[in-house]
């Protein structure tokens, strides 16, 4: 993969398209020190996306053949690598922008799923393929599918390992929208250019308390809520913001 950073965002983008950038453990690990390293300070996006033909074809199989055999060594693999990817995803306080083109497959759908906001060109496809080489979902999958396509489309994904189309990926919402090809980095950009006129560290509050309240009780919900209500009321984009609407002016975040 390479890694671009310029004008605020930071674009990752897999560069092995002879294995329709499939992902090995190495990759992995590189994707998630990278996401890590994302400062809402510096970037307001970060931008994941595939060379070729393909967004990603999820893990690499014959990498795969050739990883540690006992079970330890194999969980500690998996916890260190596609593990870390989740939690790199889940936690960054700089908004993810996935843009699809091509096949996104297996661990690769799932990295569609993590993603804050997802973009597809008509073309692309996507398919949950664990089943087809009798692994269950892995990159959070389990965790983040149900709660995204809801829980007996996510089965019906997972058990059948079906492949669909892009514009049926936007009715699952999976993604946020199907577009034409040509119209795809332009989507992203458009996107892309919204996030910079938001505040970066609001944004990273919300997806924090989003993320987070997924699994509380309400009330214990509305108290998480309420405490980081009060931590982005002492921000200065809250104090940014407040004196541009009595001002009658755009705000200025990030500055």
């Amino acid at each position: 993969m390479h890694v671009d950073s310029d004008d605020g965002v930071l674009e990752i983008t897999f560069d092995r398209p002879d294995v329709r950038n499939a992902m090995d453990w190495a990759v992995a690990a590189e994707l998630a020190e990278t996401i890590d390293g994302a400062d809402p300070e510096e970037h307001h996006a970060i931008v994941i996306s595939g060379e070729g033909d393909a967004f990603s074809a999820g893990g690499d199989i014959e990498a795969m053949a050739d990883s540690p055999g006992s079970p330890r060594e194999s969980y500690e693999g998996v916890a260190e690598t596609f593990g870390r990817v989740v939690e790199a995803m889940l936690s960054s306080p700089v908004p993810i922008v996935a843009k699809v083109r091509g096949d996104a497959v297996g661990a690769g759908l799932a990295l569609v799923a993590l993603a804050d906001i997802a973009y597809a060109a008509e073309g692309a496809s996507f398919s949950c393929a664990f089943v087809r080489i009798g692994l269950i979902p892995d990159t959070g999958g389990t965790f983040v599918l149900p709660r995204i396509v809801g829980l007996r489309a996510a089965k019906k994904l997972a058990f059948t390992g079906e492949v669909f189309d892009a514009e049926r990926a936007a009715d699952l919402e999976l993604v946020n929208e199907a577009v034409p090809v040509e119209k795809l980095d332009e989507r992203v950009r458009e996107t892309v250019e919204l996030l910079e006129r938001r505040p970066t560290d609001v944004i990273g509050m919300t997806k924090q308390a989003l993320h987070e309240n997924m699994a509380r009780h309400w009330r214990e919900a509305l108290d998480y809520e309420n405490a980081l209500q009060v931590q982005a009321r002492g921000s200065e984009s809250h104090e940014e913001g407040i004196a541009a609407f009595l001002e009658g002016r755009e705000p200025e975040f990030n500055q």
